[in-house]
Order: structure tokens, then C-alpha cells, then sequence
């Protein structure tokens, strides 16, 4: 039986490109999207919901995993929401951690009966190199990023023995995502920060997630994917 991959955040960035990724290997895959529109080629493979919508995000799980022996979770959805700390709208700051925080633990907490049942759960979380550096202006992403970290430690001590694996990629400067929201000459400052000089090509994302669904060994913590950045 093909495995079952449920991407969140699918419809731009990193999620688009792991849902193609995982298409175009033959798996059952389905992404969610909230307001931002999937490609057309690929629309049937995504369904709208809302992450911090419980009972949404309970019924499309229940969809796709009721008929699975084999679920992948891939949790890519988020929002940034860059602010001086003195300056910040509380409101937009808690925000950011709503989403990128309970939001990815609102859909792990549905998905787990499922993979607890089978025995079989791979989950992958995106978190990001602005938690273990510190970058002004972001302490709202950084927060709800880094968060990450000690929720999936947790994770993976309550399911070590239900071939469960749980683990963060904390990633860099990539050639795909929130990076395109960076005027060109702040992108030349980051790049000459980076040890290897460069942004990271996409492709590396695709198979560090693809050695976590095949490893069953790791779990509870984290790959740093930055190109030496820290």
C-alpha cells in the first residue's frame, strides 16, 4: 500500500515543492491551503483548511488516514510577522505563534491516534535558523519556531515505541520561500554571512526529508539545514 503524505502550508514555498515531490513518486498525497490558491496542474491534491480550525483539520485528516497504513506528515504552514520588539502589535506577534506553533500541533495531535493505530508515523516539522541565531526583528517567528524544538522532544518519548518518529528541520537560507520577500541588496548581506556563500538550492530540502521518512532511528530532534550558518 502506497504511503499517505498530508502537507500542510501546501500552495507555495516548501509545501508546493514537497507536494510535487511526493506526487510525482506515485504516493497518496494531500496538502491543505488556506488563502493562498493552489496550481492549477496539481488542485486536486489540496483541500482548504484552517490549521487552528480543530474540527476542520480533524475531518481531513479522517479523510485521507481512515484507509492508511503508512501516514507522512510534513508540517509546512506558517506566517513572519517582522517587528522591533518595542514596536511590536501584540496581536500580529500572537498571531505568528498561533499559526506556526499550536497550528502544527493541532494537526500532529489529530494525525497521532491514526499512526499510534498503525504503528507506523513519520512527522516532520519545519523550523528555522532564526531560533538558534537571532535576527532583530523577529521574535515573534523565531519564538514560535524554536518552540518547535522541546514540543517535539516530548512527542517523540510519548511514541518512541509505536514506530513513531518526530523531528524539526531547522532551516537555512533557501533559494524558495519567505527569502523572495527580502529586498535583493539584504539578500547579498545574508549570502556573504553564510559560510558557503550562497542560499541553499531547494533540492536539499527534498531529500532531507525524504532520509527522515526513511530512517526509523531518529527521533526527537533536529537537522540543521543553513549551509553552516550559526
Amino acid at each position: 500500500m502506497k504511503k499517505l503524505v498530508l502537507i500542510t502550508g501546501a500552495s507555495g514555498g516548501i509545501g508546493k515543492l514537497l507536494l510535487e515531490e511526493f506526487v510525482g513518486k506515485g504516493f497518496n498525497v494531500n496538502g491543505t491551503y488556506h488563502n493562498t490558491l493552489p496550481p492549477e496542474k496539481y488542485k486536486d491534491y489540496y483541500t482548504k483548511v484552517d490549521v487552528l480550525d480543530s474540527d476542520t483539520v480533524q475531518s481531513w485528516i479522517k479523510d485521507h488516514a481512515d484507509a492508511a497504513k503508512e501516514i507522512v506528515l510534513i508540517n509546512c504552514a506558517g506566517i513572519a510577522y517582522n517587528a522591533i520588539a518595542h514596536k511590536t502589535d501584540i496581536n500580529k506577534w500572537r498571531k505568528v505563534i498561533e499559526v506556526n506553533l499550536i497550528g502544527t500541533f493541532n494537526v500532529i495531535s489529530h494525525a497521532l491516534p491514526y499512526m499510534r493505530e498503525n504503528k507506523y508515523g513519520r512527522i516532520v516539522n519545519f523550523s528555522s535558523v532564526t531560533g538558534q541565531k537571532g535576527v532583530p526583528g523577529t521574535s515573534s517567528y523565531a519564538a514560535s519556531k524554536s518552540g518547535l524544538w522541546g514540543m517535539t522532544k516530548a512527542i517523540a518519548i510519548e511514541n518512541a515505541t509505536k514506530n513513531i518518529t518526530i523531528n524539526n528541520i531547522n532551516l537555512g537560507y533557501m533559494n524558495i520561500g519567505m527569502i523572495e520577500m527580502v529586498p535583493k541588496d539584504i539578500q547579498e548581506i545574508i549570502k556573504a554571512s553564510i559560510p558557503v556563500k550562497t542560499f541553499g538550492d531547494p533540492e536539499n530540502i527534498k531529500r532531507t526529508v525524504n532520509y527522515l521518512i526513511d530512517s526509523d532511528y531518529i527521533t526527537g530532534t533536529s537537522i540543521d539545514l543553513n549551509g553552516g550558518l550559526l
